[in-house]
């Protein structure tokens, strides 16, 4: 009872103590999670112009996509998709919003009778359209109340009929849009006259270049603070998304000698019999082995990693790795254990035969339902098509009919067109049990035989080029680490995690000889070079808890772990002053080598100056203007340029080029003679305008649209 009366006193103690423990709780997940903060949504994948991507009705898409292409394509590849999907739709959308774009009603109907007048549901007795069937049609699916009825070879509901014509309609609209655009866009004669000359007048010149390699880069001085001033002049060139580097070493999971060892300990293991006691007979029974088993394709498929191939080989299937050995085997004798990519393999020679490398045949063909390439019209069963395959066997073997008289039997009709004829090589991509058939019989042999297809009565004609085959049964042992070898890794990728706490990792690696490799990434990239798909790494270098220093290990499919460390936070914006260097630098002592060089050049004529400066003057005929090439000095627009805006025997004032610096000397302007008439050169440029307006209105619009992506933060 005391207890008790002490617990009623300071009940209002523990309320507070409660309270107080679940408000710190609350707002330290507020404070983890910045969005609830700042009023932004997880259920929200992006927001484009004001416009939400919702986040379940996005995944549902996503599944939907993935279900559709059937596994081929990972997760975020699928989500990539789908986002760049409702991108174009939401942006396309607006624009037409604002333009006031839409379907009328009777236009809606037009485009209706354009994509199923050819639909026997929506004709008359004429064969016509008829807009009464396609509203009844349309009624009768709203009845239905999500049931389904048949359209040609589908089935559709009212909300799969709304959604298409939803589709239909977004499409005209787009059509529209696109439509007016290009019409607005037209080449004027002072357009076509440009290109024209652009091809047809061109220059012959002298120059003089002095390269930027006469001035050594140790005599040319580079601050930070000109690269700064660089990159902010040439922002364009230097905006970077925001981007994460690491550094990582490889714990693989590979098998170990002794582990290989084993493996081909085992394959030998299995040429002999063994004893083993037999719990039900109280007896040591003996096993036989590769060497005395009576059924060599049972014990391949019980022993082996690969199933057994009755099959003959020729000289060129035999592996590459054991070809010459192979050949030299007698009847019973083995070559390996060979190592043949990720297999140990141990092969014994069961058969050799003379085959032929090619065959003529000819068949008559029995489908049945479900057969490969049956149509509808097939209507046999597996067991009525083999009946009839051997009825026609019957009349022919017996004599009563010819093979040539059934032909019409078959459904083969391109072979038909040959009497029925097939040849093919050994190597041709027929169905197998077809093609054993015709190299492992004889000449005048006739059967019935099963395929895929269905059945086919074969007879073999003709069989060319006999050469020495090979049947060989193989015992493949994949080649995997052991148990023991997993262990091994994973405590050495341990030890060396625990080890990094207190040691510089880099050196760390060095004493255990590991190599550090480094990669850099996107928040939404998905594939690392090396280690494929990796998004669990990629989330871990961009969680805002993820300290500058801090590393951590990552299982690794099919390969094992890596031990990772984040060395380098860049957000998006422009590129730092030690990254944009590689790029910057470069250009800079250029622009300072040239005025260097210009400084040196007293001379005005491509002669003087070529002598001052130690160079040979050049030469370069029929230049254009639409070309940037400039003979003997390579991709020179600006030289190029120059040249085109000089008088015939005027000389430039020093030019800074690509490599060097050039004077030019004009020595002939080969003028074009003017066309009468420049409709086809207008023609030519009005198409190539054209042709590239959905790519560049796309492109504008998404370059000037408000975009707010959370992918990184919801589903990826």
């Amino acid at each position: 009872m005391a207890v008790l009366n002490k617990i009623r006193q300071r009940s209002l103690v523990l309320i507070l103590v409660i309270a107080m423990a679940l408000f710190a709780f609350v707002i330290g997940d507020l404070f983890r999670n910045t969005d609830a903060l700042t009023g932004g949504s997880l259920d929200v994948i992006a927001t484009i112009n004001g416009k939400d991507i919702n986040r379940t009705e996005f995944q549902q898409k996503v599944k939907n996509y993935q279900d559709r292409m059937g596994g081929r394509q990972t997760s975020t590849q699928a989500m990539n998709v789908i986002y760049n999907q409702e991108l174009r739709k939401i942006l396309l959308e607006t624009e037409f919003d604002e333009l006031g774009l839409g379907v009328e009603k009777d236009e809606m109907r037009d485009l209706l009778k354009t994509s199923f007048s050819s639909y026997p549901e929506f004709q008359d007795d004429n064969g016509e359209f008829d807009v009464n069937r396609l509203n009844a049609f349309i009624a009768n699916l709203k009845d239905l109340g999500g049931d389904t009825a048949p359209l040609g070879n589908f089935l559709v509901n009212y909300e799969s009929w709304a959604n298409n014509e939803q589709t239909i309609a977004s499409n005209a609209i787009q059509q529209s849009y696109y439509n007016m655009i290009k019409a607005g866009l037209n080449t004027t004669i002072v357009e076509a006259e440009d290109d024209y000359f652009g091809d047809a007048k061109t220059v012959d010149v002298r120059y003089v270049q002095i390269p930027y390699t006469t001035i050594a880069d140790s005599l040319v001085k580079v601050t930070k603070s000109e690269v700064k001033d660089y990159i902010n002049k040439n922002e364009e060139q230097f905006k970077v998304d925001a981007s994460r580097e690491l550094v990582y070493v490889e714990f693989k999971e590979e098998a170990s000698q002794a582990d290989k060892d084993q493996i081909k300990s085992d394959l030998v293991a299995l040429k002999s019999d063994r004893l083993e006691y037999n719990d039900s007979s109280k007896n040591t029974d003996t096993i036989p082995g590769f060497d005395n088993t009576e059924d060599v394709e049972e014990f391949v498929n019980l022993y082996s990693d690969i199933k057994f191939s009755d099959s003959f080989l020729r000289e060129a299937q035999l592996p590459g790795i054991a070809k010459d050995s192979l050949m030299q085997l007698e009847v019973g004798e083995y070559y390996g254990p060979y190592e043949d990519g990720e297999y140990f393999k141990l092969s014994k020679l069961i058969e050799v035969k003379q085959l032929p490398d090619s065959v003529k045949v000819r068949h008559i063909l029995v489908p049945y339902i479900g057969g490969q390439r049956a149509d509808a019209s097939v209507t046999k069963t597996p067991q009525e098509a083999k009946k009839t395959a051997d009825s026609i066997l019957a009349e022919i073997t017996s004599g009563r009919k010819k093979f040539m008289d059934l032909l019409e039997l078959s459904s083969d009709k391109v072979s038909n067109e040959q009497d029925g004829e097939i040849e093919f090589a050994y190597n041709a991509g027929m169905a197998p049990e077809f093609k054993a058939y015709a190299f492992d019989n004889k000449v005048g042999d006739i059967d019935v035989v099963g395929t895929s297809f269905g059945y086919h009565v074969i007879e073999v004609l003709e069989q060319k080029s006999f050469n020495k085959t090979f049947k060989i049964a193989t015992l493949a042992d994949k080649i995997e680490p052991s148990e023991q070898t997993l262990q091994d890794v994973f405590n050495k990728m341990s030890k060396f995690e625990i080890a990094a706490r207190d040691a510089d990792f880099n050196e760390l690696a060095k004493e255990r000889e590991l190599t550090v490799k480094p990669i850099t990434f996107k928040e939404l990239d998905e594939n690392i070079p090396g280690l494929g798909s990796q998004r669990e790494i990629v989330r871990w270098a961009f969680n805002e808890d993820t300290d500058l220093g801090e590393f951590k290990n990552f299982p690794i499919s099919g390969f094992g772990f890596i031990v990772a460390k984040l060395v380098e936070r860049n957000e998006k914006g422009l590129m730092n002053v030690e990254d944009a260097s590689i790029t910057a630098l470069p250009e800079i002592r250029k622009q300072k080598k040239a005025q260097m060089i210009r400084e040196k050049i007293s001379a005005s004529t491509v002669n003087e100056i070529a002598s001052n400066q130690g160079q040979s003057p050049r030469t370069a005929a029929a230049l254009t203007i639409k070309s940037t090439t400039l003979s003997g000095a390579g991709v020179e627009p600006k030289v190029v340029g120059a040249a085109f805006g000089l008088a015939e025997g005027e000389t430039s004032k020093p030019i800074d080029g690509e490599k060097g610096v050039y004077i030019v000397e004009v020595t002939k302007i080969n003028e074009a003679t003017k066309l009468d008439n420049y409709s086809a050169i207008m023609n030519r440029l009005n198409s190539e305008k054209r042709n590239t307006v959905q790519t560049k209105v796309y492109q504008a619009l998404e370059k000037s649209a408000d975009i707010e992506d959370n992918r990184a933060k919801t589903v990826y």
